[in-house]
């Protein structure tokens, strides 16, 4: 096991650039069993869930071949196998393999997600549209089983706009018979970056962006290729660190639109922000001001932004109060922050986030989002060394995390416990 030696204090200068987006990767990966030729995937974040889902492919007996950011998936011998344990249980975004397998197979035996443990993730929407599209499911022995004679296309309400569901649902739909809606569909990049493979391996999918998403069923998809959308999560977390160490950062390869919510209230603390057509600038100021902040789901302020957010309101002055309206147990970083002399209290979906500088000490990261927000603290703390735990969370999400931050000045590295 490895954790991370932050010793802070130093501006952020100079530029980096973003990776492919790790949430939509997740979910294009598994995408591609619907194929019948090669997929290639390129722009492709160097992540542990993506280890894991081509070991999973592979298994399944698709070749795949790995270098650098480019994967080539040939699914044409993907033989529909259970996969009630094993690497599925890794992943918190398993579930995809459930709506990949039903569109190619009719069948899928899946194991229960695993991943980060910031809160359960309920699997209700995607049950109620795979059957809604004619499977039968049953969960035996920690398992999803999944059976279709046929599937055949509907219209489906989401109770709750899901990102998981919207994508699981196009995954089933796409060679599903006849035409399925999906209303109330989750309206995040991500999913058009999803809807926009599929169409380009013969899919016939329209308003994906929106909250009515129609998909007209096709018998055969073919293999094609296919660029991912920068990671606005990973932009967005160094757009954070830069403004918390009152650095100066070019972050290069986003597209800028994804980035609104973050930038307005950054703008509102009164970090200043340059946006181009593909990158944004991040100057940083001596002072920032509190603000208020609510999590919400797209376009509003990302559900995975708020861990790093709540790094850069410990250096603001007065007040702030950051609510989650996404996920109600995402603050498992305040303990970790308040032993670095944050003060910060949750009082039900909200942190409440008084300014003050913050102290070098031993953390741990309990999933992800928070392992990056506890790296944020340390880039702050001008005297001792931060160590940070749980790395393999980080992993995760931020590739070449420890090589950007060096290349941006700061004096961070990797070391065994």
């Amino acid at each position: 096991m490895e954790k991370l030696m932050i010793s802070g204090g130093r501006p952020l200068q100079g530029m980096v650039s973003i990776s492919g987006a790790k949430n939509s990767a997740i979910a294009l990966i598994p995408a591609a069993i619907l194929a019948e030729s090669e997929v290639i995937l390129d722009n492709l974040p160097l992540l542990s869930d993506v280890a894991v889902y081509a070991e999973i492919l592979e298994e399944l007996g698709a070749k795949v071949a790995w270098e650098g950011s480019q994967m080539r998936i040939d699914p044409s011998a993907i033989k529909s196998i259970p996969m009630p344990n094993g690497p599925v249980k890794k992943l918190r975004a398993s579930y995809y393999m459930m709506g990949a397998m039903l569109g190619r197979f009719k069948e899928a035996v899946v194991g229960l997600p695993g991943g980060c443990n910031f809160e359960p993730r309920p699997i209700d929407q995607h049950i109620k549209g795979f059957e809604a599209l004619g499977a039968t499911v049953t969960n035996e022995h920690g398992s999803i089983h999944l059976h279709a004679k046929e599937l055949r296309g509907t219209k489906i309400y989401l109770d709750v706009s899901s990102v998981g569901a919207t994508i699981n649902i196009m995954l089933a739909a796409a060679r599903a018979k006849g035409a399925t809606i999906i209303e109330n569909a989750a309206k995040e990049p991500e999913i058009i970056d999803v809807a926009t493979l599929l169409n380009s391996m013969g899919a016939v999918i329209k308003g994906a962006g929106t909250e009515t998403i129609r998909i007209e069923g096709v018998s055969e998809l073919h293999g094609c290729r296919h660029s991912i959308i920068p990671d606005r999560i990973q932009a967005g977390t160094y757009m954070i660190a830069a403004a918390a160490t009152r650095g100066d950062v070019l972050i290069d390869n986003v597209i800028p639109k994804h980035l609104e919510a973050i930038t307005a209230k950054m703008q509102e603390m009164g970090v200043v922000i340059e946006e181009f057509d593909e990158s944004i600038r991040v100057k940083g100021a001596p002072s920032y001001e509190h603000v208020d902040v609510k999590a919400l789901i797209y376009p509003g302020f990302a559900t995975d932004l708020q861990s790093p957010m709540t790094s850069l309101l410990t250096q603001a002055r007065g007040v702030s109060v950051l609510s989650d309206f996404v996920y109600s147990n995402r603050f498992k970083h305040v303990p970790e922050l308040v032993r670095m002399g944050a003060k910060i209290r949750v009082e039900g979906r909200s942190a409440i986030i008084e300014g003050g500088n913050l102290n070098a000490a031993k953390v741990k990261a309990a999933d992800l989002r928070a392992g990056a927000a506890l790296v944020i603290a340390g880039l702050t703390v001008e005297d001792g060394v931060t160590e940070v735990t749980g790395v393999e969370y980080i992993d995760r999400g931020y590739d070449h995390l420890v090589s950007n931050l060096r290349m941006l000045g700061a004096d961070v590295w990797r070391q065994s416990e």
